[in-house]
């Protein structure tokens, strides 16, 4: 059984950073790829970055330059660190794995950005 646990989520004012952390429960060498994607109220849940198991990267065009996606392989960790954060980044910020056909979802950690 796969478990994602995110972290590090919190409330900070527009212009402040925060380093998300997404621990898996087994080695993150076995998913093809792992991503973050967020949901804001009343907003469907979309694509924040990815990370292929190469280390290739991906990210919405709303967030580049801003964040960063990056993995520690020793550590079954991948990390989203998020800049320059403004009030319409607000939502819950959700880990994703995928091995094969299967995807495998944390429970989300809140980002809030106050103005």
């Amino acid at each position: 059984q796969v478990r994602l646990v995110e972290s590090g989520g919190g409330l900070v004012q527009a212009g402040g950073s925060l380093r998300l952390s997404c621990a898996a429960s087994g080695s993150i060498f076995s998913f093809n790829a792992m991503g973050w994607y967020r949901q804001a109220p009343g907003k469907q849940r979309e694509l924040v970055a990815t990370i292929s198991s190469g280390g290739s990267t991906n990210y919405a065009d709303s967030v580049k330059g801003r964040f960063t996606i990056s993995r520690d392989n020793a550590k079954n960790t991948v990390f989203l660190q998020v800049n320059s954060l403004k009030p319409e980044d607000t939502a819950v910020y959700y880990c994703q794995a995928q091995r094969g056909p299967l995807g495998y979802w944390g429970q989300g950690t809140q980002v809030t950005v106050s103005s």
